[in-house]
């Protein structure tokens, strides 16, 4: 076989599999993000929610960025999240700028769901042979590595 018919083969093998990553990650987290619905909040608001949670305190501009939307449609869903006591806003170090952080209600509704959805995971991975099991454990690493080098923005 010829370097180029090599090369080309090697690159539609990493697209192929890149392919169903992407497909089976989407699956995986739609599935799951069905227990969420018990939250009684709706997934955008418990997207932004989960931002402050586990990545600290955000202004308003900061937090439309990581959930990438415009600043209009994440002030409305804080609007919400203030409503329900589960976000509050708070003067940061430059007078001029607000933060928004989780309140402890607003944790406790993320902590309760995440703990959720991995539940309904490990009852499944429960079913996997320690063989199986092993894989996954050196998969996730593996995941976690790919996860560190994609740009994040």
């Amino acid at each position: 076989m010829s370097e180029v018919k090599h090369k080309n083969r090697e690159r539609r093998n990493v697209l192929d599999v890149a392919d169903r990553l992407h497909s089976e990650a989407i699956h995986l987290l739609r599935r799951l993000r069905v227990r969420d619905r018990t939250s009684g909040i709706g997934p955008a608001q418990l997207s932004a929610l989960s931002v402050l949670v586990f990545g600290g305190p955000r202004s308003l501009g900061e937090l439309a960025e990581a959930e990438q939307v415009r600043p209009p449609t994440m002030s409305r869903i804080i609007d919400g999240l203030e409503r329900a006591s589960l976000v509050h806003r708070q003067a940061s170090d430059d007078k001029r700028r607000l933060r928004l952080k989780a309140t402890p209600k607003g944790k406790a509704i993320i902590q309760k769901s995440r703990r959720r959805r991995v539940e309904s995971l490990a009852e499944v991975l429960a079913s996997l042979s320690e063989k199986e099991m092993q894989h996954l454990a050196e998969f996730s690493e593996l995941l976690h590595h790919i996860v560190q080098n994609l740009p994040s923005r």
